[in-house]
């Protein structure tokens, strides 16, 4: 299966609330069930595994990150097999809880919105952009109600949430 390495760069944002059914009404909106295991790993590295749920059908994904700066990191990603998953399993980091999360993927604007909201939740949820440069602008639809950026806010940070979730604000 496919694996790449590339230089991933977003900007995260901490919004209001949006119901799933409002999301799910928008043009080309794409539902994925994400399971997403921490692995352990050496310093300055992320390694994560995914089970991933879209109409029916699951996929299976590894990604192994090493930041650069708070918005860019180089990242290799890639398709495995469920029986891979199920190996990979076995390197879980015990001091990091699995993150359950429902993701929205919105094109908007030439961008694709990624709306994850989260079951621990209630009144917030965080809604990552993928940039093609850091200073690339962000357009945001009129409907998402911003709380604050949180790029460079580690507790948002999926692998800080399957430690420790911050209060709603």
């Amino acid at each position: 299966m496919g694996e790449s390495r590339h230089c991933e760069i977003e900007r995260k944002y901490l919004i209001a609330w949006i119901e799933p059914e409002f999301l799910r009404s928008q043009a080309g909106c794409a539902v994925w069930e994400i399971e997403q295991i921490y692995l352990k790993a050496a310093p300055g590295e992320t390694r994560r595994i995914r089970r991933v749920e879209e109409d029916g059908q699951a996929r299976w994904y590894k990604t192994f990150k090493r930041r650069l700066t708070d918005l860019s990191c180089v990242e290799e990603e890639g398709q495995i097999s469920g029986e891979d998953y199920a190996q990979y399993r076995t390197e879980a980091d015990p001091q990091l809880k699995p993150i359950a999360k429902v993701r929205y993927r919105i094109p908007w604007q030439g961008q694709v919105l990624e709306f994850d909201l989260y079951p621990f939740w209630t009144r917030q949820a965080v809604l990552e952009v993928e940039l093609r440069s850091e200073d690339q602008p962000v357009f945001l639809p009129p409907w998402v109600q911003v709380i604050r950026e949180v790029t460079s806010d580690h507790r948002y940070k999926n692998v800080s949430l399957a430690r420790e979730v911050p209060q709603e604000d």
